[in-house]
């Protein structure tokens, strides 16, 4: 399943690589050339570069990609705004951020924009000095009145709520001088001066036409004015993009930036359709995509190319979050508002035969929020995580108090049958009946449910799930409609059911509050698609965003996983351990030391590079 492109109103989650955490604050202020949440940053004032580039990498060539996401198309350059969709890249490599984080650790920044952070003793503020050298592309310097620009503008009413969702613990921000800001906290929070550092800072002057600035929704098509490695190049709408190396690109000899950015050009194609764009990798008319589909990956990527060792199918371990790619059930719609409802629908999903039978047995199956991190719950909660829920009983799932919700099985001494025997008791209880074959409630009403969904082929994978249920009298009915109108159904929640990917993170914070926050569930393109409303998921998000040690952060992540999960607002689907990926042997070179918390394609276009012979025959 390929995950869902995020939009602007899911930056919360992730907003940079380095973004995602919260607690209190460290008992002393001094400007440190970074910032770690919890321990020491792994590099040392004055590091020479990351450990996983290559310092020496040659500059030059082009890196051909695929738009390898849902979106089949872009009608605008700002990606910020919620209408639209932006090209894909657009963001990371154009807009420079205060502070950037490492792909070898988690929950840490180092200044890229500014010099130097220092936070304040009591936690309430972060304080930034701008580098005297940083420019935008038009060559003027990025000064502090910009970062209050950018600031205020992606806290205005022209973008997404999820920025004021991960904004809203910041006070406001003051212009101390020409090159220093400082951000005002209502409270402290570990994760807010990661927050503000992750923010993309871009021109005054982007937008403004004849010495007057145009309202940012109309700021569609104006070229950004940012501050990154690479500009835009030759366009064609609806085909492709290509992305210019700036060679005065001001970072370039910085130790974040070293040995990063080494392509000349970087060019992204469009193909509406996932046979096109399989074909076209065969034919050799891009160099690197993420291949999502396993039938695919099994069975669908060879050819000529591949045997001649050009192109090459690498599968790369990583260390990242599972994530909870996931079913989510709406539950603003009256047939899912009760738990016993939503359970009875996941029980039968036959995950098991899924992965052996479409899947090539490639998958893990999700297991809750925060699978392959510290936050992740086992067995019984704890006392720490009793204290935090007990206050909540009655509101709150029982089941909660006992042992962490694992997914059903249909192998071992489990059954589907069994499951489906299980289903239909819980279906019962909440008064759901089989009358003529079909189920209905009390009032006579039938149950009959739409899965939505951007991919005519989507219907082979949930096949299994609508047989499934028509055995308790449900109807699921497929619906595929195109992105745009797919899209446009998400942010207004005008849907039953929805598969998204939802990345994972080590480090949970605010941006939980846009995920399962009720005034977010209240709120359009927020990302609360379950409709989750809740004042013990609120208060748990609450607790766990003030958290000022990891101790107090483990239980409330613990905790509100927990609920989730026994709410059964999402159906767990499946993740994979390794990023599955084709490229071009011939044409590119990689680092040796694999970064283990980086996201597929992303490695690739930060630290690879362009062989300097194209028929070089041995790959790196």
């Amino acid at each position: 399943m390929r995950p869902i492109p995020l939009s602007p109103r899911f930056w919360a989650a992730l907003v940079c690589a380095f973004v995602a955490f919260s607690a209190g604050a460290p008992s002393l202020a001094w400007a440190a050339h970074g910032y770690a949440l919890w321990d020491d940053l792994k590099y040392p004032q004055g590091f020479a570069h990351f450990d996983y580039v290559n310092p020496a990498a040659p500059k030059g060539g082009e890196l051909r990609l695929v738009a390898n996401s849902r979106v089949s198309t872009f009608d605008k350059y700002n990606p910020f705004t919620i209408k639209g969709n932006a090209p894909t890249y657009l963001s990371a490599l154009m807009f420079d951020t205060l502070l950037t984080g490492s792909l070898d650790e988690t929950g840490s920044g180092y200044g890229l924009l500014a010099q130097d952070v220092t936070v304040a003793p009591d936690g309430l503020s972060a304080t930034f000095q701008l580098r005297p050298q940083a420019r935008f592309h038009n060559g003027d310097p990025v000064l502090a009145a910009d970062v209050k620009h950018s600031y205020d503008t992606l806290i205005g009413e022209f973008v997404s709520p999820a920025y004021r969702s991960a904004l809203e613990d910041v006070a406001g921000l003051d212009v101390l001088s020409e090159r220093t800001v400082r951000f005002r906290f209502r409270k402290a929070n570990r994760e807010l001066p990661l927050t503000v550092g992750g923010l993309p800072i871009f021109s005054r002057q982007w937008g403004v036409v004849d010495g007057k600035a145009k309202p940012f929704d109309q700021v569609v098509t104006d070229i950004p004015i940012g501050s990154g490695p690479y500009r835009i190049g030759p366009v064609r709408f609806g085909k492709d993009i290509t992305y210019v190396r700036d060679p005065g690109y001001w970072a370039r000899d910085l130790n974040v930036r070293r040995g990063s950015h080494n392509f000349d050009r970087i060019l992204v194609k469009i193909y509406r359709d996932n046979t096109a764009r399989l074909e076209a990798l065969k034919a050799g008319e891009f160099d690197l995509m993420s291949v999502y589909s396993a039938g695919d990956w099994a069975r669908r990527v060879n050819g000529r190319k591949f045997n001649t060792g050009e192109l090459v199918k690498g599968e790369f371990q990583h260390r990242l979050p599972t994530g909870f790619q996931s079913y989510f059930l709406n539950t603003r719609r009256p047939m899912l508002q009760d738990a016993r409802v939503r359970q009875a629908l996941g029980l039968a999903l036959d995950y098991q035969w899924m992965n052996r039978q479409l899947f090539y047995g490639s998958y893990q199956r999700v297991s809750g929020l925060f699978g392959n991190t510290d936050c992740a719950a086992s067995g019984l909660p704890s006392p720490q995580e009793r204290v935090l829920l007990e206050p909540w009983r009655g509101q709150i799932p029982e089941a909660v108090f006992g042992p962490m919700a694992v997914p059903p099985r249909t192998d071992g001494d489990s059954s589907l049958r069994a499951n489906l025997l299980k289903a239909r008791a819980l279906l019962q209880a909440a008064g759901w009946t089989i009358q003529d074959g079909v189920l209905r409630n009390a009032q006579g009403q039938a149950m009959e449910l739409e899965y939505l969904d951007s991919s005519e082929g989507g219907v082979r994978t949930v096949s299994q799930w609508i047989r499934a249920l028509e055995k308790l009298g449900i109807t699921l009915k497929f619906r595929a409609v195109d992105f745009a109108l797919y899209q446009q159904r998400l942010d207004q929640f005008d849907f039953d059911i929805a598969s998204l990917n939802i990345p994972g993170t080590h480090n949970p914070g605010q941006e939980f509050a846009d995920l399962f926050g009720s005034k977010a569930a209240k709120t359009e393109n927020s990302a609360n698609f379950a409709g989750v409303s809740s004042p013990a998921v609120d208060a748990l998000v609450a607790q766990m965003v003030a958290a000022k040690t990891k101790s107090q952060l483990l239980p409330a992540c613990r905790a509100l996983e927990r609920v989730i999960t026994h709410s059964h607002y999402l159906i767990p689907a499946w993740s994979s351990g390794t990023h599955r990926m084709v490229y071009n042997a011939w044409h590119l070179a990689r680092p040796a030391q694999i970064p283990p918390y980086v996201q597929g394609e992303a490695w690739a276009v930060e630290t690879w590079w362009a062989k300097a012979s194209p028929n070089a025959a041995q790959p790196q």
